[in-house]
C-alpha cells in the first residue's frame, strides 16, 4: 500500500519563526513552559499570556500579568493575533472554547512531547518517513488509516481542525474491542480506578482485574474503590508496568500523568512485569497507559500475549516517536494481530490507542 501523505512544505514552528503577526499563548503551567523552550529554540516570541474570562486572578507568568481573553483581543486585535494553546483537555464544554477561540483568531495546539526530547517537526518527518509509511501500511481498516493522516497533518501544522475531524466515542471503542467478551483484564497505569470503572460498565462478565498504579496517593485512592467493589475482583499492584522485576526513579506528581518519564520530584518505586506478577494467569485484555514506558510494559508481557493472545489497547502518544516505533515494535512480535487506531476527543492529540486484536 502506498503511503497518501504528501511532501509537506513545512512546519509550525517554521511558519511562526516568518510571521508578522503577534504571537501569544493561551495558558500556563508545564506545557507552556515546554512550548516556550522550543519557541526560544527557533527565535520565536510570545508576546503575552492569557486565560479565559473569568479565570484571571492578578497572577503572573514569566514575568508577565496574565490577561483575560478579552483584554488580549482588545489589546491586540483578535486579526492581528497568532495563540497558541498551552494546555490539555477533553472536556466538551472546554473544546467548545477552543473552537471559538479558533473562530475569532489564527488558533495552534503545538504538539510538543509529554515526555522524551524528540520534537516531531518537519525534520523529525522526514527522518522517519519510511516508518510511518510502514505503519500506515499496517493498519487494518479505512477509519485507521484516515486517523493516522489527520494526526500526522495536526503533528506538523498544530491545526485542532485535524484533531476535531477524526474523533471516536467510547463506544466504538469497546466495540471494537468486544468488551462484552472480557471476562479478565490487567490495567496498566489503573490511577485512581477509573479505566477499571470504565471497562466495567462495558465489560457486564468482567471478574477479575490486575491493576498497576505506581504512584502512591492514586494507589490509594485505587486501593480505596477496589475495597468497594465486589465484582470484578481487583488485585491492586503498587508498582509501575516495566520489562523486568527492578527499582525506577519516579516524578511523584499525585496526578494523571505521574511517570517514571515525567518532571518532578523524584522517589524510587518498584517497577514489575506483568509476566511476573500474573505468573501464567490468563488475561482476555491488556491496557497501556504508562506515561512514555509502554514499550518496557508491552516488552513485560510478551509471554502472556504469546500464550493468551489477548484484546490490547496501547496509548501511543507520549513519545514523538510512539506513532511509529510501537506499532512497529508491535507486529515484529506478534505479527498474527490486526492493528486499529482510535482516538477520544482530545486537544492536543492525547488519547490516541492502538487497538490490537
Amino acid at each position: 500500500m502506498i503511503f497518501p501523505f504528501s511532501e509537506p512544505m513545512g512546519d509550525l514552528w517554521q511558519y511562526l519563526a516568518s510571521t508578522e503577526k503577534t504571537v501569544v499563548m493561551y495558558g500556563m503551567g508545564n506545557g507552556a513552559d515546554k512550548i516556550l523552550a522550543v519557541c526560544e529554540k527557533f527565535g520565536i516570541e510570545v508576546a503575552d499570556f492569557f486565560a479565559s474570562d473569568g479565570f484571571v486572578r492578578g497572577h503572573s507568568f514569566h514575568g508577565k500579568r496574565v490577561l483575560s481573553y478579552t483584554e488580549v483581543k482588545e489589546k491586540y486585535g483578535a486579526e492581528n493575533l497568532i495563540v497558541l494553546l498551552s494546555f490539555a483537555s477533553s472536556l466538551p464544554d472546554v473544546l467548545a472554547l477552543f473552537d471559538r477561540v479558533a473562530s475569532e483568531c489564527e488558533l495552534y495546539a503545538p504538539d510538543v512531547p509529554v515526555c522524551g526530547e524528540n520534537l516531531f517537526d518537519l525534520a523529525f518527518y522526514r527522518a522517519h518517513r519510511e516508518e510511518l509509511s510502514a505503519v500506515y501500511s499496517l493498519l487494518a481498516d479505512e477509519e485507521s488509516r484516515r486517523i493516522f493522516e489527520c494526526v500526522l497533518r495536526y503533528k506538523l501544522s498544530g491545526s485542532i481542525s485535524e484533531l476535531r475531524a477524526v474523533e471516536s466515542t467510547k463506544d466504538e471503542t469497546y466495540t471494537l474491542l468486544t468488551a462484552q467478551n472480557i471476562r479478565t483484564a490487567a490495567d496498566l497505569g489503573a490511577y485512581n480506578g477509573d479505566t477499571v470503572r470504565e471497562l466495567k460498565n462495558y465489560a457486564p462478565e468482567l471478574s477479575e482485574v490486575w491493576a498497576f498504579e505506581p504512584d502512591r496517593r492514586s494507589f490509594r485512592k485505587l486501593s480505596e474503590f477496589a475495597e468497594t467493589v465486589e465484582s470484578p475482583k481487583i488485585h491492586t499492584i503498587h508498582a509501575a508496568a516495566w520489562s523486568e522485576d527492578t527499582t525506577l526513579s519516579f516524578a511523584d506528581t499525585g496526578n494523571r500523568n505521574a511517570g517514571a518519564f515525567a518532571l518532578g520530584k523524584q522517589i524510587e518505586v518498584e517497577a514489575k512485569s506483568l509476566d511476573g506478577v500474573l505468573g501464567g494467569t490468563r488475561v482476555d485484555y491488556i491496557k497501556y497507559d504508562v506515561e512514555g514506558a509502554e514499550r518496557e510494559a508491552i516488552l513485560g508481557s510478551e509471554e502472556t500475549i504469546r500464550k493468551h493472545h489477548p484484546r490490547l489497547l496501547v496509548s501511543i502518544y507520549h513519545r514523538s516517536e510512539d506513532l511509529f516505533a510501537l506499532p512497529l515494535l508491535f507486529h515484529e512480535k506478534f505479527p498474527e494481530y490486526r492493528l486499529y487506531l482510535r482516538r477520544t476527543p482530545y486537544v492536543p492529540a492525547w488519547d490516541l490507542n492502538l487497538i490490537c486484536l
